[in-house]
């Protein structure tokens, strides 16, 4: 089991990034997902940055998609924290529960294919190569 900081036991240099994710996200504490990477400063400000520049940076995508972009991969992957974490910021950055049917439906349709695809080995049409 992960082990959790809290914001009291934390170093100046964790309560730092733990400053930057409240204020960013306007929440009164951080996630466990951070306290567990909190004794790893290193690993814990990099992940921070990572995510804050994709997840909350301007793009092509609105933050509904990319979360439920994250969401579908979080699924398919099988993290059930993550499930958690990115369906509420879906639900939180807009998506509705017909939106959240069509992403169950599309995950399940895409592992279907890919591993039938996977398992007979089909080869990639000229035509669709990279």
């Amino acid at each position: 089991m992960a082990r959790l900081v809290e914001y009291a036991d934390a170093t100046a240099e964790v309560r730092a990034v733990f400053d930057d994710i409240k204020q960013a996200r306007g929440v009164p504490d951080v996630n466990n997902f951070w306290k567990a990477l909190a004794p790893y400063p290193d690993l814990l400000r990099r992940t921070w940055a990572d995510v804050r520049h994709v997840m909350a940076s301007a793009g092509a995508l609105d933050p509904v998609v990319k979360e439920m972009l994250y969401l579908a991969v979080s699924m398919t992957n099988g993290c059930g924290y993550c499930i958690a974490s990115h369906g509420a910021a879906a639900r939180k950055a807009g998506m509705t529960d017909a939106m959240h049917g069509g992403l169950l439906a599309i995950v399940g349709m895409a592992n279907e294919t890919n591993r039938l695809a996977f398992g007979l080995g089909v080869p990639v049409d000229p035509g669709l190569a990279p």
